[in-house]
């Protein structure tokens, strides 16, 4: 009926179809009320002619906004479903506390806790995420890891919740890393303090 009574300057122009409700899900409360102060300006907007340059940049201003999907209730209200990042690692950065998310931004710890570990070394995203990637690849837990150093050489070492340190190389991560888990696997991890695997076919290993 809209669509064979208007044409699209009469749109635009039609209170009927001005926003006048959007809601937010997704994150906390206070989160989701956040983003839809900000996104309060698209109330002036017509529902059909939605400014999506401009909802992509609040969107993206939290850096807890994974991705989302903006559902159209006619004639007037905007739903947004947020998907939340994943919190993936712990992170200083000027003396500051932050997580590093699954979407590559850093997020103000506040008083947010996730059992994830701690980065150190001078290290660039991509660095830690085709780390992440490789250890997703294999049957190495990621959640046993308490800590991850990186080097100016661009290899990781890995230090696990009981204290063992495994210095991979910097590159055939993934064969590295199911060497690893299947040496694991088949070995007393209690035994071990130190796994050396930065020589190609090698596993040179240090007991307690």
């Amino acid at each position: 009926l809209v669509f064979g009574t208007f044409n699209n300057k009469d749109l635009k122009k039609n209170n009927f179809l001005k926003i006048n409700s959007i809601n937010v899900t997704g994150l906390n409360y206070n989160g989701n009320l956040e983003l839809m102060s900000r996104l309060d300006i698209l109330k002036i907007e017509n529902i059909f002619f939605l400014n999506k340059n401009q909802i992509k940049e609040i969107m993206n201003s939290n850096s807890l906004v994974e991705s989302y999907t903006v559902f159209k209730k006619y004639p007037s209200t905007l739903n947004i479903k947020v998907h939340k990042t994943k919190l993936l690692a712990q992170i200083q950065k000027n003396g500051e506390n932050f997580f590093l998310g699954s979407n590559g931004k850093l997020i103000k710890m506040g008083e947010m806790k996730s059992k994830v570990p701690y980065l150190f070394g001078n290290f660039q995203n991509s660095n830690f995420f085709e780390l992440k990637e490789a250890i997703d690849e294999t049957s190495f837990n990621y959640n046993e890891i308490k800590n991850l150093f990186f080097f100016k050489s661009g290899r990781w070492d890995i230090e696990t919740n009981q204290g063992l340190i495994v210095k991979l190389p910097k590159d055939d991560l993934i064969r590295s890393l199911k060497f690893l888990a299947n040496f694991l696997s088949q070995n007393n991890k209690q035994e071990i303090n130190n796994i050396d695997l930065r020589q190609y076919n090698q596993i040179i290993i240090n007991g307690k």
